[in-house]
């Protein structure tokens, strides 16, 4: 599954010993981003479990429109398969292979692609992914509308599934164009509203409300935006 490329976005491959499981997470992750050129590489030659150098190589010229590849991996000798294939590369540099759990690694590093993020910043936020899964749980957090310079608005999911993989990745991305840190609230826990992982993760049903709140220069516009976002279904 590959995405349009764009040449001011950073691409992906996806490296496994199973093709239809490299071909799954580059669907998944191109549904986040459709700008970005997410290249699946999986099983041998023969079409069997295993890795494929002279794939891998293809692959990465491939994803590269001109800001570089990320490459994940699910297992040792993958990695190694594309260490080998960076290494033989005209300008290594312009590669990274990142220790990366490979499903959430590629989520949201796409999501940071999408964005616009450089080579070294995607390929740091999908080692990040593993902490990003788990929303924080805040018991009593009133002060969070009383920060000062604060917008807040309670907001009603109007799509049927409510904040699943693409509306949280629709919202990410929304977030990340502006000067703003936005944090989203469902019941007793919360998210960084740029964070895909971290918006599935608060498991907010549709017909339910979450409570946005934002503080910075775009704060009045970010929750504005996801306001437009919700009314509208996320666009499902």
């Amino acid at each position: 599954m590959t995405a349009a490329a764009d040449t001011s976005r950073v691409g992906l491959v996806v490296v496994s010993h199973s093709d239809m499981l490299a071909n799954g997470v580059a669907e998944l992750a191109a549904q986040m981003a459709p700008d970005v050129s997410v290249q699946p590489v999986g099983g041998t030659e023969e079409g069997g479990l295993g890795t494929d150098y002279g794939a891998v190589v293809e692959a990465l010229a491939d994803a590269d429109s001109g800001a570089g590849v990320v490459v994940l991996y699910d297992l040792g000798s993958a990695k190694m398969t594309a260490e080998m294939a960076v290494e033989s590369a005209d300008d290594p540099s312009r590669y990274a292979v990142v220790d990366a759990p490979l499903v959430e690694g590629a989520v949201a590093a796409a999501v940071a692609a999408q964005g616009g993020a450089s080579l070294a910043d995607v390929a740091a936020t999908a080692e990040g992914a593993a902490g990003e899964t788990t929303p924080a749980t805040t018991p009593n957090r009133p002060s969070l509308h009383l920060v000062q310079g604060a917008v807040s608005a309670e907001v009603l999911l109007t799509n049927e599934v409510g904040l699943h993989a693409r509306p949280a990745a629709l919202l990410a991305r929304t977030v990340a164009e502006l000067d703003a840190d936005v944090v989203v609230r469902y019941g007793a826990e919360e998210a960084n509203a740029a964070s895909v992982l971290a918006l599935m993760g608060l498991s907010a049903p549709g017909g339910k409300s979450i409570t946005v709140v934002a503080t910075g220069k775009d704060a009045e516009e970010a929750v504005r935006r996801i306001e437009e976002l919700a009314a509208r279904g996320f666009d499902d």
